[in-house]
């Protein structure tokens, strides 16, 4: 280990008090004095830059360049970026004990958004940061560090010995970036207490942006009710694998769970139910714009589903005016499908239609509204189709752009519909010819990404209507050429449904998620050319122990090589007979 000078004359320099005014303190050159030291010992990052989950774009590892966040580091960012600081600093605050001050970093209002993590003075301007890296012009930055390429999403993240930079176009892109980084730092960043630890980042730069712009899940919260709470930590984990929509499907035969002042029975009705006969539960407005809000922090948005014309006893005890007989249904609490539907020759219907989807798109900001559109078996095919053209027309007449499943296929096209795509089965002409028309898809086939259906068979709850789904399964496709016809450049996205008739329980909801999730991700956010399933069990691996640090219950699947042993969760056992969706 060399001789660290401790004196003005141990080090040749002159003493301290005939330094200009301008030069370190003696406990700052201390300070720097004794990390330089410790970074000629200190071991190799325990995770490596390209260990990250989605996979980057771009990865250039520098192993002589690592960053060790210590006690004094600050959070230096621009007025714009500053709630992603405030969340980073949420994130690392707990585990490492580090007060992690938040600090203008004196940089110009325009130009990219720029936070950079150091213990030194941020002092280039933030065009200079983002040229002080140029990569590949191949890529989204190009050799003048123009940000052009980064589109709404990307970012680049430095990692030098100096500290951590994160440069975006936007504020979700400087939030992707900071998700990135926290991955970056040991497992252990994730406990919700602190930590004795090295906090060493690995150095290098990377370079990301996602390959579709809609990437998402699907929480069922009509089956059974779920909490305000729970709600918000799965847009939590969302976030984390930098996925942007949260599609919440709010309306179904079982319970009515959004708060609608025009028809203020649809709720404390049609809400008081769920599967199995439990309470069942729903959101007042207040709780519905706490969610939107909540996830919209997380740059995350919100898309209601009210599933029409099926799939809606609840709505039917609630107004049996509704029905095509007039007389209210018992309530359901089962798990079958198809007898429902709304009378589609009664004008009182569209009136109920128009109120419902104008106050859940008046609380909604997000551009999406869903409309179900799927197993409404009772319905004939043509009138089916005339119910769906007109309620399509009262959906867009929100300023919303129409998402229904893709059985909506065959009704009339209106500007920007988007159809999400639930099939088995690859060769779909009728899918293939509505995108002709005009459509957009988001890719959800059943037998990849619906997290209702079991890892294996002897898993304790979901369903196997569409086949067993390990994280293999859950990773082996290419969204870009899934669907026979449909070209890259018609696909949005991605999203992977969670129903909801045999899960009960936040923990229950974390096990069907995890690991399935983040490969869904993973296929949504990065390169095709990336996708690479040996590659990404490995990096998945790595998770296991953070998803136990920070308490989220998970499947330990045998199909990925863990770090250290975890026990599955225990689970109730219920028949759970499973219906078609």
């Amino acid at each position: 280990m060399p001789t660290i000078p401790t004196t003005p004359a141990e080090s040749g320099a002159e003493p301290l008090d005939r330094l200009p005014a301008q030069q370190p303190a003696a406990a700052e050159l201390a300070r720097t004095a004794a990390r330089r030291a410790g970074d000629l010992l200190a071991p190799p990052a325990p995770v490596r830059l390209g260990d990250v989950v989605p996979a980057p774009e771009q990865v250039l590892p520098d192993p002589a360049a690592d960053f060790t966040l210590s006690a004094g580091a600050a959070i230096r960012v621009s007025p714009a970026g500053r709630d992603v600081a405030e969340q980073l600093a949420e994130w690392l605050r707990p585990a490492t004990g580090f007060a992690l001050p938040i600090a203008d970093g004196s940089l110009p209002a325009e130009g990219p958004l720029v936070l950079t993590l150091s213990e030194a003075p941020l002092t280039e301007p933030a065009d200079a940061v983002a040229a002080a890296d140029p990569v590949d012009a191949a890529g989204p930055v190009d050799a003048a560090g123009s940000l052009d390429g980064f589109g709404d999403e990307g970012y680049r993240l430095r990692v030098t010995p100096a500290g951590v930079r994160i440069t975006a176009a936007t504020a979700a892109g400087l939030f992707h970036g900071a998700q990135t980084l926290r991955q970056l730092l040991p497992a252990s960043i994730d406990s919700t207490s602190p930590v004795t630890e090295r906090w060493t980042v690995p150095g290098g730069s990377i370079v990301d942006r996602p390959r579709f712009p809609y990437r998402g899940a699907m929480l069922d919260v009509a089956r059974h009710f779920f909490p305000v709470e729970d709600v918000l930590r799965v847009v939590d984990h969302l976030a984390r694998y930098k996925l942007n929509h949260l599609h919440l499907h709010l309306t179904d035969d079982q319970g009515w769970r959004i708060a609608v002042d025009s028809w203020p029975r649809l709720a404390e009705v049609g809400g008081a139910t769920e599967v199995g006969g439990g309470p069942g539960g729903y959101y007042t407005q207040a709780d519905y714009r706490r969610i939107v809000a909540y996830a919209a922090r997380r740059h995350v948005t919100v898309v209601p589903e009210i599933d029409l014309p099926g799939h809606t006893n609840a709505a039917l005890i609630a107004y049996p005016e509704l029905t095509p007989g007039k007389i209210a249904p018992p309530p359901y609490t089962g798990t079958e499908v198809g007898f429902s539907y709304v009378d589609p020759a009664d004008e009182r219907t569209y009136a109920f239609v128009a109120d419902v989807v104008g106050e859940v798109a008046a609380l909604t900001p997000g551009p999406w509204l869903h409309l179900g559109g799927d197993e409404a078996f009772k319905v004939p095919a043509d009138t089916y189709r005339a119910f769906i053209k007109r309620a399509q027309t009262l959906v867009a007449a929100t300023g919303k752009t129409v998402v229904g499943w893709h059985q909506l296929a065959p009704a009339g096209h209106v500007d920007g519909r988007v159809l999400q795509w639930w099939g088995t089965n690859g060769d779909d002409p009728e899918t293939a010819e509505a995108v002709r028309r005009g459509a957009r898809l988001i890719l959800s086939p059943g037998n990849r990404v619906y997290l209702d259906m079991k890892y294996a068979a002897d898993t304790p709850i979901g369903h196997d209507w569409a086949g067993l789904i390990d994280v293999r399964r859950a990773y082996d496709w290419d969204p870009g050429t899934h669907l026979t016809g449909v070209p890259a450049a018609a696909v949005l996205g991605v999203e992977a449904p969670l129903w909801t008739e045999s899960v009960t329980t936040l923990a229950e909801v974390e096990f069907m998620l995890f690991p399935r999730l983040p490969a869904v991700a993973e296929l949504g956010w990065s390169p095709r050319s990336t996708h690479d399933w040996a590659g990404f069990r490995e990096r998945l691996a790595a998770h296991g122990p953070r998803w136990a640090a920070a308490g989220i219950t998970f499947h330990p699947s045998p199909d990925v090589p863990w770090p250290t042993p975890a026990a599955i969760p225990t689970q109730p056992t219920r028949d759970t007979t499973a219906d078609t969706h």
